[in-house]
């Protein structure tokens, strides 16, 4: 048997010092969301989009705060800060480059691949997130390289058993 387990066994450890929770992503993108529909976001309205109590929402807005990620105006409206607004823009990247990759490339549904995107979206290194968009760039920047690897998955599908088709 193969060992497929890391030499470094605290690597796991490491999921705990991401720079944001998959909670604070999306309260990031909820500020962000917001600002471009209202043009403000308050702590009402980001609790309303997440569908969380507005004392949760406070909490964790207070926690964004604290990490500078998050800062208020005068009057109290939600305003990203450089920090937060580069987070955003790498989940955003991230979820795009994700889902697209397992959309178009592994032909997983658009459901599973959107579900799947948003649940590691903030996981990965910014290292391996640049790698995997010029994969992805690549591999998709050519339509026959693109239709022969589809064409190659398809084909292990059949020929290996899709869990998914038995």
């Amino acid at each position: 048997m193969v060992n497929t387990q890391p030499n470094n066994a605290s690597y796991w450890r490491e999921f705990e010092n991401n720079q944001v929770t998959h909670s604070a992503a999306h309260y990031l993108m909820a500020i962000d969301a917001l600002h471009g529909e209202l043009g403000y976001a308050r702590a009402t309205d980001v609790a309303d989009r997440l569908e969380v109590t507005r004392a949760a929402a406070s909490a964790a807005l207070t926690q964004l705060k604290k990490r500078e990620l998050v800062t208020e105006d005068p009057n109290r409206f939600l305003l990203l800060t450089d920090e937060g607004r580069r987070v955003v823009d790498q989940v955003e990247q991230n979820f795009r480059t994700l889902s697209r990759f397992f959309e178009e490339m592994l032909g997983v549904s658009p459901e599973t691949s959107r579900a799947d995107a948003c649940k590691i979206e903030h996981l990965m290194s910014p290292e391996t997130s640049q790698k995997l968009l010029k994969l992805v760039k690549f591999l998709l920047g050519d339509s026959g390289r693109a239709m022969l690897i589809r064409d190659s998955l398809a084909y292990l599908d059949e020929t290996t058993g899709d869990p998914q088709h038995d």
